[in-house]
């Protein structure tokens, strides 16, 4: 993991509860035109996160992995979506740019699994969570803001999970 910078933010979960209830925050945080891109392995929790954080964003939709139909769009009453991408499948560039990224970000809020391999499609502006499998329920989570927007959104998680310090 990267040195920490004033803008991270680490977060240690020790359990799937804990990182669904930083999900939770997190989404009560989100907008039309944001994008949250994770990083991570196979069992490091990014679905979980994903389930924590639609349910703070407000939709009441079950929340599965989109491993096999590589998008999954939630509602909420406002009409809102949120898009559930996940990149894993995913060949190329090319394929992702198909996905029209640009018109699910007119409509709602994107959460990217596997972002690193779509990045250079994504917005310059995101929030990239990295997550570390550190032990049967443990695991690691380094919260990454690009632009101010989501640097402000990093300060209001740390300072609700932590208070002022």
């Amino acid at each position: 993991m990267p040195i920490l910078d004033d803008s991270s933010f680490e977060f240690f979960s020790h359990s799937p509860h804990q990182t669904r209830r930083l999900g939770i925050h997190l989404g009560a945080y989100l907008q039309q035109g944001d994008v949250v891109c994770l990083e991570g392995n196979l069992g490091t929790g990014k679905t979980v996160l994903v389930q924590g954080l639609a349910q703070g964003w407000g939709t009441l939709d079950p929340v599965t992995s989109p491993t096999y139909v590589l998008v999954n769009e939630y509602r909420r009453p406002d009409e809102q979506r949120l898009f559930h991408i996940d990149a894993y499948r995913l060949g190329s560039v090319l394929e992702a740019e198909q996905l029209d990224l640009d018109r699910m970000l007119e409509r709602g809020t994107m959460v990217v699994e596997w972002a690193e391999r779509i990045k250079d499609v994504l917005p310059d502006t995101y929030l990239w969570i990295n997550l570390t499998y550190t032990g049967m329920e443990h695991r690691a989570m380094l919260l990454t803001p690009q632009g101010k927007r989501f640097e402000a959104i990093v300060e209001k998680l740390r300072l609700k999970l932590y208070g002022d310090f």
